[in-house]
């Protein structure tokens, strides 16, 4: 008997993406449901070689679904993914809603898939911001080997983060360029389009951003609670993957040479590193594609035991869909769920 399975947020960068992963992968859905808000009632949405009409979310019978991918929104995952727990559905939530609850395992199956059976306890599961899953899949490795003391990481996040409407306005603003004619910044608070910003989601008090709040708390609960960790998100003109420039100072000796070996075993890796133009890994080239590529790995002498390595990602695939459909796998793999009885 395969699942029926719910997607919140279909009409959107992830849940697009969600859709064609769950075909792609053959996940054993007997239904899917592409769900969004009452304004997207009616748009058409592709799940492998099949369409989809998308529904209300408020006029959906969550009696009978298995499984929701929800990738709607803090707001609405707030509100809703009680409810889909409450009939019976896990919840694998790609908002930050629940990433922090105690009670609400933080899932990348490559690094902590043991800590996946604590979704019992509010049928829940949170996706990690899609900065930290492609930094903890690239460290767990290193971790287990040599013990991680501090991570110093630089982001250069693609603008498909943002969503729909910074895509369009970094291609609206390099055709505005080029044509001479006017750019207004309306997604982004600077111009993107031929330029970097240093600034992803709300200033805090400390002057760091929530973006980078995330990836310290994120990789605390994943990875463990002593590693120190510090970042500087930044939005850069690339429509699809994020890449990383990560330093990491461990507790044990470990060589650039053992890195490479222990990251080429590694599932969800892939290595490419040869020191010569070219051997590395760009976001263009990871875009999708579902592993965590890793290039650039070399020692630091500037402090005892440390490395450097580029990590680039496609943060619509492993940063959010794949990394959900993933979890889902993995519960039906270990056998935590089951598909609830379907009326004939």
């Amino acid at each position: 008997m395969g699942y029926k399975v719910a997607v919140v947020g279909a009409t959107g960068n992830v849940g697009r993406e969600m859709l064609s992963i769950l075909a792609e992968r053959a996940f054993p859905a007997d239904e899917v449901v592409a769900l969004a808000s009452r304004r997207s009632l009616g748009t058409e949405v592709s799940y492998g070689d099949k369409t989809l009409k998308v529904k209300a979310l408020e006029h959906c019978d969550l009696s009978d679904i298995d499984i929701c991918l929800m990738s709607a929104g803090s707001a609405v995952s707030k509100e809703w993914s009680p409810k889909f727990a409450a009939a019976g559905a896990v919840v694998i939530d790609n908002s930050s809603c629940w990433r922090y609850d105690a009670d609400v395992p933080l899932i990348v199956p490559e690094v902590n898939a043991d800590a996946v059976a604590g979704f019992r306890k509010k049928g829940i599961i949170a996706n990690p911001n899609c900065s930290t899953a492609q930094l903890v899949v690239a460290l767990k490795p290193l971790h287990d080997a040599a013990k991680i003391k501090r991570v110093v990481v630089a982001t250069y996040q693609s603008v498909s983060g943002a969503g729909k409407d910074a895509m369009d306005e970094l291609d609206r603003q390099t055709k505005a360029i080029y044509s001479l004619a006017e750019l207004e910044p309306k997604k982004f608070p600077k111009r993107i389009a031929f330029n970097v910003i240093p600034h992803i989601d709300v200033f805090q008090d400390d002057g760091y951003t929530r973006e980078e709040w995330k990836m310290v708390v994120e990789t605390k609960k994943i990875l463990g609670s002593k590693i120190k960790l510090t970042a500087t998100c930044v939005r850069v003109p690339v429509f699809i993957s994020h890449s990383e420039a990560v330093n990491i100072e461990f507790e044990k000796p470990i060589t650039a040479d053992e890195a490479r070996a222990l990251l080429s075993r590694a599932p969800g890796c892939i290595v490419i590193d040869r020191r010569e133009p070219g051997g590395y890994v760009t976001p263009y080239e990871a875009a999708g594609e579902d592993a965590t590529y890793i290039s650039r790995i070399r020692e630091d002498a500037t402090v005892e035991n440390g490395l450097s390595m580029w990590v680039v990602s496609d943060n619509l695939r492993k940063g959010a869909a794949l990394n959900a459909v993933q979890i889902a796998e993995l519960l039906i793999k270990r056998k935590l769920i089951q598909a609830k009885p379907k009326a004939a």
